[in-house]
């Protein structure tokens, strides 16, 4: 495997534990103010590739020293388990296949099946298809949209491949998490269909119960290093 190559590889979150503490000791050095450890923070937990992780780190004295052994496997999440994608991919179910918003809206979250085939229809209307804790009926699901002044969002989990095939008039599909590889075992989302002076949205959200990990997690690390550097100026 190339040096040119490992940029694109999937990152583990083994990798983004290490640059969480970079991003501690720049805080507690001074490098980095909270607001900007806050948003290196989120980016990192974001982050899919190692040359996103990369980036979050180029700026600060530690990116110069030498790189520690990739890690080419999944690793579990701090505090709890890597999506087990068998559990969720029920093709014994039919799961929900329509959407329908006239002058209106609609939405499916929370926990739901999808169906291997989901019609979505928007007459000045919109509808949001949250997929973060969704089971579904086939290792590829396809929804098609058919959006006049109105339009779709839809929101994947990670690791979920997406490809988007829509057509947008006077509107648009968004295609920015098109191709990006999935996670072994995961399902795979086509987007397809037509969008007439509306739009098509695909964006790619942390589940609900990592948010508040994480949330929580920075709030504590918040107060930790608050502690820390009364504890310095005090000895100092």
């Amino acid at each position: 495997m190339t040096d040119e190559r490992l940029p694109q590889l999937r990152a583990s979150d083994a990798d983004r534990d290490r640059v969480v503490e970079i991003l501690r000791d720049a805080l507690a050095e001074g490098r980095l103010d909270m607001a900007e450890f806050d948003e290196r923070f989120d980016a990192t937990h974001q982050a899919r590739t190692y040359g996103e992780l990369e980036k979050i780190t180029a700026d600060l004295p530690v990116a110069a020293a030498p790189a520690q052994p990739l890690s080419l496997r999944k690793e579990p999440a701090p505090g709890g388990a890597a999506t087990v994608w068998s559990e969720r991919i029920r093709e014994d179910a039919k799961g929900s296949t329509t959407g329908i918003a006239v002058m209106g809206g609609f939405e499916r979250k929370g926990r739901w099946t999808i169906g291997r085939r989901f019609t979505a229809l928007c007459l000045m209307g919109g509808g949001e298809l949250d997929l973060r804790e969704a089971d579904f009926a086939g290792p590829e699901v396809r929804i098609d949209v058919f959006a006049v002044m109105g339009g779709v969002n839809v929101i994947v989990p990670p690791g979920v491949e997406v490809e988007i095939r829509g057509l947008g008039i006077m509107g648009g599909f968004d295609s920015e998490e098109d191709g990006i590889p999935g996670h072994p075992g995961a399902p795979r989302v086509i987007v397809s269909g037509v969008a007439l002076m509306g739009g098509v949205g695909v964006e790619r959200k942390l589940p609900k119960d990592e948010e508040r990990r994480l949330k929580a997690e920075r709030k504590e690390e918040r107060r930790r290093l608050k502690e820390e550097r009364r504890v310095r100026r005090e000895l100092d």
